[in-house]
Formats: C-alpha cells, sequence, structure tokens
C-alpha cells in the first residue's frame, strides 16, 4: 500500500513541479547567461574596503542587539499565545480563532510590519524589534504550540487525573518535556532574527540594511563588499553558538 502511494504521488510531484517552473518563469538559459554578469559584479566586491569599518562595526552591534530584544519579547509572547493555540490545552473557542491569527501574522511579510511601525514610531531600531516581535508570534509560536502537543500524554493524563488544575498540569507536566525543544526553537528564531534585522534595515527599521542598501545604490562595491563579510562572520559566529547550545539541551 505505502508503496502504491509513492508510484502514484511520484509522478504528481513531478508534474507539479513542471508545473511550477513554466508557472514561475525559471529558464536554464537566461541563467547560463546571467552568470557572467553575475560574475561581473562579484569581482567589483574586491577588494573590499574596510575604512568605516568603526560606522559597520557599530551598526552591527544595533542588529545584533535588536534581535536580542526582539527574540526575547517575541519568545515570550509567543509562548503565552501557544497555551492558546494548542489542541491538547485550550478549548476550541480559543483554540481555532487563535491559530487564525497566528496564520494571518504569518502570511504578512515582516517587511510590511516595519514599515507599519516605521509610520507609526519613527525611523530606528524601536520600529525594527516591533516588526520583528509581532512576526514572531507568527511563526514560533505556531511552532511552540505543535511542540506542547507532541509531549508525552502520560504525565498530563496522571495530573489530570488526582485533580491538578490546569496551571498545574502546565508547569508540571508540558513545560519540563517541551522546554529543550522550546529552547531549540528560540535560538533558531534568534538566529533568524539576526538576518531579518539586516533586511528590516532597508526600510530604515534600523540596523546595517540601510547602510547596505546606501553602498549599493552608490556603487561603493568596496564597501558593500566589507558589510557583507562583516555579516557573514556575525551570522556564521551566532549559527556555530547556537548549534553549540542546542546539542548541550537536546
Amino acid at each position: 500500500m505505502p508503496r502504491a502511494r509513492f508510484l502514484i504521488g511520484l509522478p504528481v510531484a513531478v508534474l507539479l513541479l513542471i508545473w511550477s517552473f513554466n508557472g514561475a518563469q525559471f529558464n536554464f538559459v537566461k541563467l547560463g547567461e546571467g552568470a557572467v554578469n553575475m560574475g561581473e559584479f562579484l569581482s567589483r566586491l574586491f577588494p573590499p574596503d574596510f575604512s568605516k569599518i568603526g560606522t559597520i562595526l557599530a551598526l552591527l552591534l544595533e542588529t545584533f542587539q535588536m534581535a536580542v530584544v526582539g527574540t526575547v519579547l517575541g519568545a515570550v509572547l509567543s509562548l503565552i499565545i501557544a497555551f492558546g493555540a494548542t489542541s491538547t490545552l485550550a478549548p476550541r473557542w480559543l483554540y481555532y480563532p487563535t491559530r487564525w491569527v497566528m496564520n494571518i501574522i504569518r502570511s504578512v511579510p515582516d517587511l510590511v510590519f516595519a514599515l507599519m511601525f516605521v509610520s507609526a514610531v519613527g525611523l530606528g531600531p524601536f520600529a525594527g524589534i516591533l516588526a520583528m516581535t509581532l512576526g514572531s508570534i507568527g511563526s514560533i509560536g505556531k511552532i511552540f504550540a505543535e511542540a506542547m502537543e507532541q509531549v508525552d500524554r502520560g504525565p498530563v493524563v496522571a495530573m489530570e487525573a488526582v485533580g491538578a488544575s490546569k496551571r498545574q498540569v502546565i508547569q508540571y507536566g508540558v513545560l519540563p518535556q517541551a522546554a529543550p525543544l522550546l529552547t531549540s526553537y528560540t535560538l533558531l528564531l534568534f538566529e533568524g532574527n539576526v538576518r531579518g534585522a539586516t533586511i528590516l534595515g532597508l526600510v530604515g527599521a534600523g540596523g546595517i540594511g540601510l547602510e547596505l542598501t546606501t553602498a549599493m545604490r552608490m556603487y561603493d562595491y568596496g564597501h558593500l563588499s566589507a558589510i557583507i563579510i562583516c555579516i557573514i562572520v556575525l551570522v556564521t559566529v551566532i549559527d556555530q553558538g547556537s548549534a553549540l547550545i542546542r546539542r548541550r539541551i537536546t
């Protein structure tokens, strides 16, 4: 039976892929022709110009700080909302509206949130933090809810059988089991927010993004290359640190 489903599903998947390639106008010929232009663009990035390294490091520090605050606020709010989106904990009247709200938030790009908050509170990192926080609720909130749904029901059922309250079930039965996954997902959220903060700067929401955009518009390829290299180093260090922490807790 599984083999039959596979044999049926494989051609369907291939047809879907071909249809998507055609609809998205993916063209290998154009990709090959454009490789020359891409190579020319990359050649302009060398040598990098680190004459403005002080400005780059200051903006990278601001980007990092935005990611830290946005991750903490986003994770806390996401966890609170996730309780309402967990089918094993929340009543139906709360579960479905909470899921719908999270779906709506998740469907809106963070750049749209950033533009909204820039118009509300002005240019700067505060708008970027608010955008990251709100965007996190839609993405990581759903993952938090699914992590809590997957905990072993044995201890939870035992606690409910002896008359434990909903708060006690969550505090002593659900959270201790889900904690390693919740921590791991929060670290992944932090990594994503560091990368996301560089994009939010494109619309004036703080961070290194605005400097990156300015360098591109001014055709200052040396400065652009230095910014990209510094971003790569920061993201790599954070990725390695997060991976080390995740290995220790899982």
